[in-house]
């Protein structure tokens, strides 16, 4: 298989491209600068070029507060952007895989969001990742949605390493305990996205670690792994001042993935533990 990777120095990006070679396929990562998904003719000129199979879609305006303030920013990052990735993959004979995200939903369902489930964004973030899955269906039909939650890898920020941070910084945490998801780790989310494009119809899946938790319940699972003991209080989500309202409920189900024969990722549990064995040692400056 030939692949292009768009996003590719990102978290799951780095892991994506990593997979893929590992398993002979020949790749062409791209980020910025490039190659700038919000302008088409950039997309046409690079796809054109690697002449891929599929494209992974990976590069996305992330900022989930941020997006508030400029959501035609994040729009033309989320939506645009996939549009004219997934017009330039048609365009040369190749399908495409859009992550997208448990944003998309309002979290005020019961139970795991099945692939089919209404679609009630209640932030910039999810309207932008929302209006993304929309037009990668509507012009490429060779697509895979792919919704996750709560990715965490060594590639970048994420959550895990912000608890550790604050922790040393602070002294004690206080993290909110009424939001439900499953953390994510992208060493695990990148060959699940290999099987979807080798294995599966084109279509929506879901693909996320193993079983649920809130984040105050994850931070002190990350704490207790890096044998860091501090003060962790929970707290609501409405105590905190952020301008994004998030899903209370991130659960996805899976249903689709394994339907298509793909093994469900591990518990999010064994991901975490799997991530401190490889994770490098901070700097001595952080210590």
């Amino acid at each position: 298989m030939r692949a292009l990777v768009t996003g590719a120095a990102g978290m799951l990006g780095q892991d994506l491209v990593e997979v893929l070679r590992s398993r002979g396929h020949e790749v062409t990562p791209v980020d910025r600068p490039e190659g700038d998904v919000t302008r088409l003719e950039d997309c046409l000129r690079i796809v054109a070029s690697a002449r891929p199979d599929v494209v992974f879609h990976l590069a996305a305006f992330t900022d989930v507060d941020g997006a508030e303030s400029r959501e035609e920013e994040a729009f033309r990052t989320n939506a645009l952007g996939a549009r004219n990735v997934a017009v330039a993959a048609r365009e040369a004979c190749a399908g495409v895989l859009y992550v997208s995200t448990d944003y998309v939903f309002d979290g005020t369902g019961e139970g795991p969001y099945p692939e089919s489930a209404e679609k009630r964004p209640v932030s910039a973030y999810g309207r932008t990742k929302d209006a993304g899955e929309e037009l990668t269906r509507a012009h490429n039909p060779l697509y895979w949605v792919v919704r996750t939650s709560w990715l965490y890898g060594h590639g970048g920020r994420n959550f895990v390493e912000t608890v550790l941070r604050l922790a040393r910084e602070r002294g004690r945490l206080t993290v909110v305990d009424d939001q439900h998801g499953a953390p994510t780790y992208t060493r695990d989310l990148a060959p699940a996205l290999v099987e979807v494009v080798s294995r599966a119809h084109a279509g929506t899946y879901h693909a996320t670690n193993g079983g649920l938790t809130t984040w105050y319940a994850f931070a002190l699972r990350v704490l207790d792994l890096a044998g860091v003991k501090v003060p962790v209080e929970p707290m609501r989500s409405g105590d905190l001042d952020r301008p994004a309202r998030r899903p209370a409920n991130s659960a996805l189900s899976d249903r689709a993935l394994r339907r298509a024969g793909i093994p469900p990722l591990r518990s999010w549990e064994e991901a975490l533990e799997d991530y401190f064995r490889s994770r490098p040692s901070p700097p001595s400056s952080q210590a």
